[in-house]
Protein backbone atom coordinates (compact mmCIF):
# COMPACT_ATOMS: atom_id res chain seq x y z
CA UNK A 1 0.00 0.00 0.00
CA UNK A 2 2.90 2.51 0.70
CA UNK A 3 4.30 1.92 -2.54
CA UNK A 4 1.18 2.56 -3.73
CA UNK A 5 0.66 5.69 -2.68
CA UNK A 6 4.51 6.74 -3.05
CA UNK A 7 4.06 5.75 -7.03
CA UNK A 8 0.75 8.07 -6.89
CA UNK A 9 2.24 10.98 -5.40
CA UNK A 10 5.13 10.48 -7.36
CA UNK A 11 3.14 10.53 -10.11
CA UNK A 12 0.84 13.80 -8.91
CA UNK A 13 4.26 15.63 -8.39
CA UNK A 14 5.44 15.33 -11.77
CA UNK A 15 1.99 15.98 -13.80
CA UNK A 16 1.37 18.94 -11.90
CA UNK A 17 5.00 20.64 -11.72
CA UNK A 18 4.52 22.03 -15.36
CA UNK A 19 1.35 23.41 -13.97
CA UNK A 20 3.13 25.58 -10.88
CA UNK A 21 6.32 26.22 -13.13
CA UNK A 22 6.09 25.73 -16.35
CA UNK A 23 9.17 25.60 -19.05
CA UNK A 24 9.90 29.12 -20.34
CA UNK A 25 10.24 27.17 -23.92
CA UNK A 26 6.59 26.52 -23.27
CA UNK A 27 6.00 30.13 -22.58
CA UNK A 28 7.81 31.46 -25.20
CA UNK A 29 5.81 29.20 -27.17
CA UNK A 30 2.60 30.05 -26.50
CA UNK A 31 3.88 33.79 -27.34
CA UNK A 32 4.86 32.80 -30.80
CA UNK A 33 1.65 31.08 -31.59
CA UNK A 34 -0.48 34.42 -29.88
CA UNK A 35 2.08 36.32 -32.45
CA UNK A 36 0.64 34.41 -35.51
CA UNK A 37 -2.66 34.70 -34.13
CA UNK A 38 -2.49 38.74 -34.02
CA UNK A 39 -1.20 38.74 -37.53
CA UNK A 40 -3.67 36.82 -38.73
CA UNK A 41 -6.46 38.99 -36.89
CA UNK A 42 -4.54 41.97 -38.66
CA UNK A 43 -5.71 39.80 -42.26
CA UNK A 44 -9.33 39.24 -41.26
CA UNK A 45 -9.28 42.73 -40.43
CA UNK A 46 -8.15 43.36 -43.86
CA UNK A 47 -10.87 41.34 -45.36
CA UNK A 48 -13.81 42.50 -43.79
CA UNK A 49 -13.03 46.03 -44.54
CA UNK A 50 -12.43 45.28 -48.48
CA UNK A 51 -14.47 41.80 -48.70
CA UNK A 52 -13.75 38.55 -50.11
CA UNK A 53 -12.30 40.28 -53.04
CA UNK A 54 -8.63 40.14 -51.42
CA UNK A 55 -8.92 36.23 -51.41
CA UNK A 56 -8.14 34.19 -54.70
CA UNK A 57 -11.73 32.87 -54.11
CA UNK A 58 -13.95 33.79 -57.79
CA UNK A 59 -17.55 32.74 -59.19
CA UNK A 60 -15.81 29.44 -60.52
CA UNK A 61 -13.81 28.60 -57.44
CA UNK A 62 -15.39 29.97 -54.73
CA UNK A 63 -13.62 27.56 -51.73
CA UNK A 64 -10.48 27.84 -51.31
CA UNK A 65 -7.83 27.36 -48.64
CA UNK A 66 -10.46 28.13 -45.97
CA UNK A 67 -12.72 25.16 -46.44
CA UNK A 68 -9.90 23.28 -46.88
CA UNK A 69 -8.80 24.31 -43.06
CA UNK A 70 -12.33 23.26 -42.14
CA UNK A 71 -12.34 19.84 -43.82
CA UNK A 72 -8.52 19.57 -42.42
CA UNK A 73 -9.83 20.38 -38.68
CA UNK A 74 -12.82 18.40 -38.60
CA UNK A 75 -10.55 15.49 -39.77
CA UNK A 76 -8.39 16.14 -36.67
CA UNK A 77 -11.33 16.27 -34.33
CA UNK A 78 -12.65 12.15 -35.22
CA UNK A 79 -10.03 10.17 -32.71
CA UNK A 80 -9.39 11.44 -29.87
CA UNK A 81 -12.80 11.41 -28.54
CA UNK A 82 -13.83 8.22 -30.96
CA UNK A 83 -10.53 6.03 -29.86
CA UNK A 84 -10.79 6.74 -26.54
CA UNK A 85 -14.58 5.99 -26.59
CA UNK A 86 -13.90 2.71 -28.30
CA UNK A 87 -11.35 1.30 -26.06
CA UNK A 88 -13.24 2.43 -23.46
CA UNK A 89 -16.38 0.35 -24.49
CA UNK A 90 -13.85 -2.73 -25.31
CA UNK A 91 -12.67 -2.45 -21.79
CA UNK A 92 -9.29 -1.72 -23.03
CA UNK A 93 -7.20 1.16 -20.89
CA UNK A 94 -3.43 1.25 -22.42
CA UNK A 95 -4.70 4.56 -23.73
CA UNK A 96 -5.43 6.09 -20.77
CA UNK A 97 -2.10 8.15 -20.41
CA UNK A 98 -2.90 9.67 -23.62
CA UNK A 99 -6.68 9.70 -23.82
CA UNK A 100 -6.87 13.49 -22.32
CA UNK A 101 -4.35 14.63 -25.06
CA UNK A 102 -6.39 13.09 -27.79
CA UNK A 103 -9.47 14.55 -26.22
CA UNK A 104 -8.40 17.58 -26.01
CA UNK A 105 -7.36 17.89 -29.43
CA UNK A 106 -10.19 16.92 -30.89
CA UNK A 107 -12.33 19.84 -28.86
CA UNK A 108 -9.30 21.98 -30.26
CA UNK A 109 -10.07 20.93 -33.74
CA UNK A 110 -13.82 21.77 -33.64
CA UNK A 111 -13.62 24.57 -32.25
CA UNK A 112 -11.18 26.17 -35.12
CA UNK A 113 -13.05 24.23 -37.78
CA UNK A 114 -16.39 26.76 -36.70
CA UNK A 115 -13.77 29.57 -36.88
CA UNK A 116 -12.51 28.61 -40.36
CA UNK A 117 -16.55 28.74 -41.41
CA UNK A 118 -17.00 32.45 -40.01
CA UNK A 119 -13.97 33.35 -41.89
CA UNK A 120 -15.21 31.89 -44.75
CA UNK A 121 -18.62 33.42 -45.10
CA UNK A 122 -17.02 36.96 -45.27
CA UNK A 123 -19.74 38.83 -43.85
CA UNK A 124 -19.79 36.60 -40.00
CA UNK A 125 -22.71 38.28 -38.91
CA UNK A 126 -25.08 36.35 -41.80
CA UNK A 127 -23.64 33.19 -39.42
CA UNK A 128 -27.76 33.68 -37.52
CA UNK A 129 -29.36 33.27 -40.97
CA UNK A 130 -28.11 29.69 -40.70
CA UNK A 131 -30.38 29.62 -37.54
CA UNK A 132 -33.29 31.95 -38.54
CA UNK A 133 -33.75 31.02 -42.35
CA UNK A 134 -31.98 27.55 -42.43
CA UNK A 135 -34.01 24.62 -44.00
CA UNK A 136 -33.38 20.94 -42.69
CA UNK A 137 -33.24 19.91 -46.50
CA UNK A 138 -29.60 21.58 -47.13
CA UNK A 139 -26.80 19.36 -46.11
CA UNK A 140 -25.06 22.61 -44.49
CA UNK A 141 -27.57 22.71 -42.11
CA UNK A 142 -27.07 19.15 -41.43
CA UNK A 143 -23.49 19.94 -40.76
CA UNK A 144 -24.11 22.78 -38.61
CA UNK A 145 -26.47 20.38 -36.49
CA UNK A 146 -23.80 17.56 -36.07
CA UNK A 147 -20.63 20.07 -35.45
CA UNK A 148 -22.98 21.20 -32.92
CA UNK A 149 -23.60 17.96 -31.43
CA UNK A 150 -20.20 16.71 -31.39
CA UNK A 151 -18.73 20.06 -29.85
CA UNK A 152 -21.04 19.90 -26.73
CA UNK A 153 -20.86 16.25 -26.42
CA UNK A 154 -17.03 15.84 -26.60
CA UNK A 155 -16.64 18.96 -24.02
CA UNK A 156 -18.95 16.95 -22.04
CA UNK A 157 -16.46 13.65 -22.57
CA UNK A 158 -13.39 15.54 -21.61
CA UNK A 159 -14.81 16.88 -18.65
CA UNK A 160 -16.21 14.02 -16.60
CA UNK A 161 -12.98 12.35 -16.27
CA UNK A 162 -11.24 15.25 -15.38
CA UNK A 163 -13.16 16.05 -12.42
CA UNK A 164 -11.21 13.80 -9.96
CA UNK A 165 -7.93 15.71 -11.78
CA UNK A 166 -9.35 18.95 -10.95
CA UNK A 167 -10.04 17.89 -7.54
CA UNK A 168 -6.19 16.90 -7.07
CA UNK A 169 -5.33 20.48 -8.52
CA UNK A 170 -7.99 21.75 -6.30
CA UNK A 171 -6.12 20.06 -3.39
CA UNK A 172 -2.58 19.67 -4.27
CA UNK A 173 -1.96 23.69 -5.96
CA UNK A 174 -3.98 25.85 -3.41
CA UNK A 175 -0.80 27.31 -1.69
CA UNK A 176 1.32 27.92 -4.80
CA UNK A 177 -1.52 29.45 -7.18
CA UNK A 178 -3.89 32.59 -7.87
CA UNK A 179 -6.96 32.55 -5.34
CA UNK A 180 -8.84 33.07 -8.54
CA UNK A 181 -7.52 30.24 -10.22
CA UNK A 182 -7.69 28.18 -6.76
CA UNK A 183 -11.67 29.55 -6.80
CA UNK A 184 -11.70 28.20 -10.81
CA UNK A 185 -10.78 24.87 -9.26
CA UNK A 186 -12.96 24.44 -6.67
CA UNK A 187 -15.64 25.51 -8.89
CA UNK A 188 -15.41 23.04 -11.78
CA UNK A 189 -13.94 20.19 -9.29
CA UNK A 190 -17.92 20.25 -8.34
CA UNK A 191 -17.24 18.92 -4.50
CA UNK A 192 -14.83 16.04 -5.66
CA UNK A 193 -14.29 14.10 -2.54
CA UNK A 194 -13.72 10.75 -4.42
CA UNK A 195 -16.56 8.42 -2.73
CA UNK A 196 -17.30 5.33 -3.53
CA UNK A 197 -21.22 7.33 -4.23
CA UNK A 198 -18.91 9.82 -6.37
CA UNK A 199 -17.19 7.23 -8.37
CA UNK A 200 -20.23 5.18 -9.35
CA UNK A 201 -21.69 8.07 -10.46
CA UNK A 202 -19.31 9.01 -12.26
CA UNK A 203 -17.99 5.93 -13.93
CA UNK A 204 -22.47 5.73 -14.75
CA UNK A 205 -21.80 9.05 -16.56
CA UNK A 206 -18.60 8.41 -18.67
CA UNK A 207 -20.27 5.33 -19.82
CA UNK A 208 -23.64 6.98 -21.26
CA UNK A 209 -21.53 9.53 -23.14
CA UNK A 210 -19.08 6.94 -24.18
CA UNK A 211 -21.94 5.26 -26.21
CA UNK A 212 -23.40 8.42 -27.36
CA UNK A 213 -20.64 9.78 -28.84
CA UNK A 214 -19.52 7.18 -31.20
CA UNK A 215 -22.30 7.67 -33.84
CA UNK A 216 -22.15 11.74 -33.29
CA UNK A 217 -18.30 11.47 -34.18
CA UNK A 218 -19.41 9.55 -37.33
CA UNK A 219 -21.82 11.17 -38.38
CA UNK A 220 -20.30 14.70 -38.14
CA UNK A 221 -17.76 13.30 -40.90
CA UNK A 222 -20.29 11.92 -42.79
CA UNK A 223 -22.64 14.65 -42.68
CA UNK A 224 -19.22 16.85 -44.10
CA UNK A 225 -18.89 14.38 -46.80
CA UNK A 226 -21.87 14.39 -48.10
CA UNK A 227 -22.25 18.28 -48.28
CA UNK A 228 -19.57 17.38 -51.24
CA UNK A 229 -21.10 14.23 -52.28
CA UNK A 230 -24.52 15.77 -53.12
CA UNK A 231 -23.27 18.31 -55.30
CA UNK A 232 -23.12 17.27 -59.06
CA UNK A 233 -19.23 17.73 -59.61
CA UNK A 234 -16.58 15.20 -60.60
CA UNK A 235 -14.55 14.40 -57.80
CA UNK A 236 -17.32 14.58 -55.70
CA UNK A 237 -20.63 12.76 -57.08
CA UNK A 238 -19.41 9.45 -55.37
CA UNK A 239 -20.76 7.38 -53.02
CA UNK A 240 -17.82 6.21 -51.00
CA UNK A 241 -17.00 9.92 -49.89
CA UNK A 242 -18.58 9.30 -46.55
CA UNK A 243 -17.20 5.95 -45.38
CA UNK A 244 -13.77 7.71 -47.14
CA UNK A 245 -14.16 10.82 -44.78
CA UNK A 246 -14.69 8.42 -41.67
CA UNK A 247 -11.41 6.54 -42.63
CA UNK A 248 -8.99 9.25 -43.33
CA UNK A 249 -10.13 11.17 -40.31
CA UNK A 250 -9.11 8.71 -38.08
CA UNK A 251 -6.35 8.30 -40.02
CA UNK A 252 -4.70 11.72 -39.89
CA UNK A 253 -6.16 11.74 -35.86
CA UNK A 254 -4.18 9.21 -34.37
CA UNK A 255 -1.15 10.71 -36.12
CA UNK A 256 -2.25 14.13 -34.72
CA UNK A 257 -2.14 12.42 -31.90
CA UNK A 258 1.42 10.94 -31.86
CA UNK A 259 2.47 14.24 -32.90
CA UNK A 260 1.41 15.69 -29.62
CA UNK A 261 2.46 12.74 -27.56
CA UNK A 262 5.66 13.43 -28.52
CA UNK A 263 5.74 16.91 -28.25
CA UNK A 264 4.63 16.74 -24.55
CA UNK A 265 6.53 13.73 -23.71
CA UNK A 266 10.06 15.70 -24.39
CA UNK A 267 8.39 19.07 -22.79
CA UNK A 268 6.97 17.63 -20.17
CA UNK A 269 9.57 14.75 -19.50
CA UNK A 270 7.13 12.31 -19.33
CA UNK A 271 8.95 9.15 -20.86
CA UNK A 272 7.46 7.30 -17.62
CA UNK A 273 3.81 7.30 -18.66
CA UNK A 274 3.70 7.72 -22.35
CA UNK A 275 5.91 4.73 -23.05
CA UNK A 276 6.92 3.23 -26.47
CA UNK A 277 4.04 0.57 -25.86
CA UNK A 278 2.11 3.70 -26.47
CA UNK A 279 3.69 3.90 -30.10
CA UNK A 280 4.22 0.84 -30.92
CA UNK A 281 0.10 -0.01 -30.55
CA UNK A 282 -0.96 3.10 -32.56
CA UNK A 283 1.86 2.99 -35.02
CA UNK A 284 0.48 -0.62 -35.95
CA UNK A 285 -3.04 1.21 -36.12
CA UNK A 286 -1.36 4.11 -38.09
CA UNK A 287 -0.46 1.24 -40.52
CA UNK A 288 -3.93 -0.45 -40.58
CA UNK A 289 -5.16 3.00 -41.27
CA UNK A 290 -3.04 3.72 -44.41
CA UNK A 291 -4.23 0.76 -45.72
CA UNK A 292 -7.46 1.48 -45.84
CA UNK A 293 -6.93 5.08 -47.12
CA UNK A 294 -5.20 3.55 -49.49
CA UNK A 295 -7.86 1.37 -50.92
CA UNK A 296 -9.94 4.32 -50.76
CA UNK A 297 -7.75 6.55 -52.63
CA UNK A 298 -7.75 3.99 -55.08
CA UNK A 299 -11.16 3.02 -55.28
CA UNK A 300 -12.14 6.69 -55.56
CA UNK A 301 -10.12 7.57 -58.80
CA UNK A 302 -10.80 4.48 -60.37
CA UNK A 303 -14.62 4.86 -61.53
CA UNK A 304 -13.36 8.20 -63.12
CA UNK A 305 -10.48 6.92 -64.61
CA UNK A 306 -11.70 3.85 -66.25
CA UNK A 307 -15.13 5.72 -67.70
CA UNK A 308 -13.44 8.64 -68.88
CA UNK A 309 -16.15 11.12 -69.02
CA UNK A 310 -16.07 14.76 -69.82
CA UNK A 311 -15.65 16.36 -66.68
CA UNK A 312 -13.89 13.44 -64.76
CA UNK A 313 -11.30 13.47 -67.81
CA UNK A 314 -10.36 17.21 -67.34
CA UNK A 315 -10.12 16.64 -63.53
CA UNK A 316 -8.03 13.70 -63.19
CA UNK A 317 -6.38 15.80 -65.97
CA UNK A 318 -5.39 18.31 -63.39
CA UNK A 319 -4.34 15.71 -60.81
CA UNK A 320 -2.29 13.42 -62.74
CA UNK A 321 -0.29 15.70 -65.31
CA UNK A 322 -1.85 19.08 -65.07
CA UNK A 323 -1.63 22.00 -62.39
CA UNK A 324 -2.05 19.81 -59.67
CA UNK A 325 0.26 17.20 -60.06
CA UNK A 326 2.62 18.09 -58.00
CA UNK A 327 0.61 17.95 -54.96
CA UNK A 328 -1.14 15.16 -55.97
CA UNK A 329 2.14 12.83 -56.61
CA UNK A 330 4.01 14.47 -53.69
CA UNK A 331 0.12 13.97 -51.30
CA UNK A 332 0.20 9.95 -51.96
CA UNK A 333 3.92 9.60 -51.31
CA UNK A 334 4.13 11.49 -48.07
CA UNK A 335 0.50 10.18 -47.02
CA UNK A 336 0.99 6.69 -48.35
CA UNK A 337 4.62 5.04 -49.76
CA UNK A 338 6.85 6.94 -47.32
CA UNK A 339 4.97 6.42 -44.07
CA UNK A 340 4.45 2.91 -45.00
CA UNK A 341 7.69 2.33 -45.34
CA UNK A 342 8.87 4.25 -41.84
CA UNK A 343 5.89 2.13 -40.14
CA UNK A 344 7.09 -1.20 -41.28
CA UNK A 345 10.93 -0.89 -41.37
CA UNK A 346 12.35 -2.14 -37.92
CA UNK A 347 15.32 0.54 -37.73
CA UNK A 348 13.03 3.58 -38.47
CA UNK A 349 9.87 2.15 -36.47
CA UNK A 350 11.15 4.22 -33.57
CA UNK A 351 9.43 7.46 -31.67
CA UNK A 352 10.88 9.76 -34.11
CA UNK A 353 10.35 7.57 -37.19
CA UNK A 354 6.92 7.36 -36.18
CA UNK A 355 6.57 11.01 -35.28
CA UNK A 356 8.14 11.84 -38.67
CA UNK A 357 5.68 9.70 -40.28
CA UNK A 358 2.96 11.48 -38.64
CA UNK A 359 3.98 14.77 -39.37
CA UNK A 360 4.24 13.83 -43.31
CA UNK A 361 0.77 12.37 -43.00
CA UNK A 362 -0.48 15.08 -41.47
CA UNK A 363 0.66 17.37 -43.89
CA UNK A 364 -0.43 15.56 -47.20
CA UNK A 365 -3.37 14.70 -45.98
CA UNK A 366 -4.24 18.45 -45.62
CA UNK A 367 -2.95 18.63 -49.48
CA UNK A 368 -4.66 15.00 -50.70
CA UNK A 369 -8.24 15.40 -48.44
CA UNK A 370 -9.00 19.23 -48.13
CA UNK A 371 -7.20 21.12 -50.59
CA UNK A 372 -6.90 18.70 -53.83
CA UNK A 373 -10.79 17.83 -52.65
CA UNK A 374 -11.97 20.67 -53.49
CA UNK A 375 -9.63 22.92 -55.46
CA UNK A 376 -9.14 20.57 -58.60
CA UNK A 377 -12.91 20.13 -58.78
CA UNK A 378 -14.27 23.27 -59.17
CA UNK A 379 -11.58 24.48 -61.68
CA UNK A 380 -12.93 21.69 -63.82
CA UNK A 381 -15.00 24.06 -65.93
CA UNK A 382 -19.12 22.54 -66.60
CA UNK A 383 -19.96 24.94 -69.49
CA UNK A 384 -18.40 24.34 -72.71
CA UNK A 385 -17.73 27.80 -73.34
CA UNK A 386 -16.00 28.62 -69.73
CA UNK A 387 -12.20 28.82 -69.58
CA UNK A 388 -10.84 26.21 -66.39
CA UNK A 389 -11.03 28.54 -62.95
CA UNK A 390 -8.02 29.49 -61.56
CA UNK A 391 -7.04 29.49 -58.01
CA UNK A 392 -4.06 31.55 -56.28
CA UNK A 393 -4.11 31.83 -52.83
CA UNK A 394 -3.21 35.11 -51.67
CA UNK A 395 -1.48 36.60 -48.43
CA UNK A 396 -4.71 36.67 -46.53
CA UNK A 397 -5.58 33.31 -47.27
CA UNK A 398 -2.32 32.26 -45.77
CA UNK A 399 -1.87 34.83 -43.02
CA UNK A 400 -5.72 33.22 -41.69
CA UNK A 401 -4.30 29.55 -42.28
CA UNK A 402 -1.39 30.06 -40.64
CA UNK A 403 -3.48 31.53 -37.49
CA UNK A 404 -5.63 29.08 -37.58
CA UNK A 405 -2.94 26.52 -37.02
CA UNK A 406 -1.63 28.76 -34.38
CA UNK A 407 -4.78 29.02 -32.86
CA UNK A 408 -5.56 25.48 -32.71
CA UNK A 409 -1.74 25.07 -31.19
CA UNK A 410 -2.76 27.39 -28.68
CA UNK A 411 -5.70 26.18 -27.25
CA UNK A 412 -4.05 22.89 -26.67
CA UNK A 413 -1.20 24.43 -24.93
CA UNK A 414 -2.93 26.77 -22.77
CA UNK A 415 -5.49 23.90 -21.67
CA UNK A 416 -2.50 22.22 -20.27
CA UNK A 417 -0.71 25.14 -18.55
CA UNK A 418 -3.60 24.84 -15.90
CA UNK A 419 -4.71 20.91 -16.01
CA UNK A 420 -2.60 17.68 -16.18
CA UNK A 421 -1.73 16.51 -19.49
CA UNK A 422 -2.06 12.65 -18.19
CA UNK A 423 -5.15 11.52 -16.61
CA UNK A 424 -4.23 11.41 -13.31
CA UNK A 425 -7.26 9.59 -12.00
CA UNK A 426 -7.51 6.75 -14.99
CA UNK A 427 -4.27 5.89 -15.37
CA UNK A 428 -4.19 4.84 -11.78
CA UNK A 429 -6.94 3.03 -11.82
CA UNK A 430 -5.64 1.40 -15.11
CA UNK A 431 -2.07 0.65 -13.63
CA UNK A 432 -4.50 -0.97 -9.95
CA UNK A 433 -2.89 2.04 -8.22
CA UNK A 434 -6.23 3.82 -7.10
CA UNK A 435 -9.86 3.41 -7.28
Amino acid sequence: MNSTAERRAEMEAILLAPLVKPSRFYDLGILIMAMFIMWGLYAWSEQLRHGLIVTGMRDQVFWGLYISNVVFFVSLSLTGTFLSAVLRITGNHWQAPVTRLAEVVTGAALLMAATMILVDMGRPERVFYVFIHGRLQSPLIWDVMAVTSYLVGSIIYLYLPMIPDIAICRDRLSPSVSPLRRKVYDILALGWQDSAKQQERLNKLISIMTVLIIPVAVSVHSVTAWIFAMTFRPGWDVTILAPYFVASAFFSGVAAIIIAMTVYRKVFKLEKYITWEHYRKLGWLLLALLLVYAYFSFAELLPGAYKLATHERELLNLLLTGQQAFLFWVSLLGSIVVPAVLICWRRTRTVAGLTVASVLITVTLWIKKSYLLIVPTLQVSLMPFDAPGRYHPTWVEWSLSLAAIAGFMLMVALFFRFFPVIAIWETSRAAGEGG
